[in-house]
């Protein structure tokens, strides 16, 4: 069972040790782990002629299809929600009705993190960033468009509070993670 991990683990200093961490413990729990900088097979050749970024785009979309689930890592990534394109990503799976599963080395709910980030005060009743715009708080453990797209395909978030020093290299709440998409991807139908 071929799984997409999404994350910005892609940017860690070595992000081949790092997808092999991640494969590995999918391998312990039954499932094949594929991380954003694996080969694909079957490249279009045309692709050979399209600009890098581009090609590592549809290559990451050809991935996604080919997985029967995404496990995406929404650690915090340069702000306080999770990095863009791993939340596209989680969103193009969602499109595609496929169970998708989240993860975070942090358990702070996001309207925390989003009221320190900004410097947020109270106005009104409601907490607003600089400019006058409210911020979300709903409890959610990230913005409520991706809670809500991972409990609503079946999925389920994992959270671990870790030590800053640990952040990016914990794999508690990974683990944990992939042991629930093991139990709903090898579930009898």
């Amino acid at each position: 069972m071929r799984v997409y991990l999404a994350g910005p683990d892609v940017f860690l200093p070595d992000p081949l040790a790092r997808g092999a961490a991640l494969k590995t413990v999918c391998a312990r729990h039954g499932l094949t782990g594929v991380f954003p900088l694996d080969p694909l097979a079957d490249e279009p050749a045309a692709w050979a002629a399209l600009p890098e970024w581009q090609r590592i785009a549809l290559r990451n979309e050809a991935h996604i299809r080919g997985a029967a689930a995404l496990i995406a890592n929404l650690t915090p990534f340069r702000g306080p929600s999770a990095d863009v394109g791993t939340v596209f990503e989680l969103g193009f799976m969602r499109a595609l009705g496929r169970p998708v599963f989240g993860w975070s080395t942090t358990a702070e709910p996001f309207a925390e993190r989003t009221r320190r980030h900004c410097a947020a005060r109270r106005s009104g009743g409601r907490w607003r960033d600089a400019e006058g715009l409210s911020v979300e708080a709903f409890g959610c453990s990230d913005n409520l468009m991706i809670d809500g797209a991972v409990i609503a395909s079946g999925g389920a978030l994992e959270t671990a509070e870790v030590p800053a020093a640990t952040r990016w290299s914990d794999l508690a709440a990974f683990e944990r993670c992939v042991i629930r998409a093991a139990a709903l991807l090898t579930a009898p139908r």
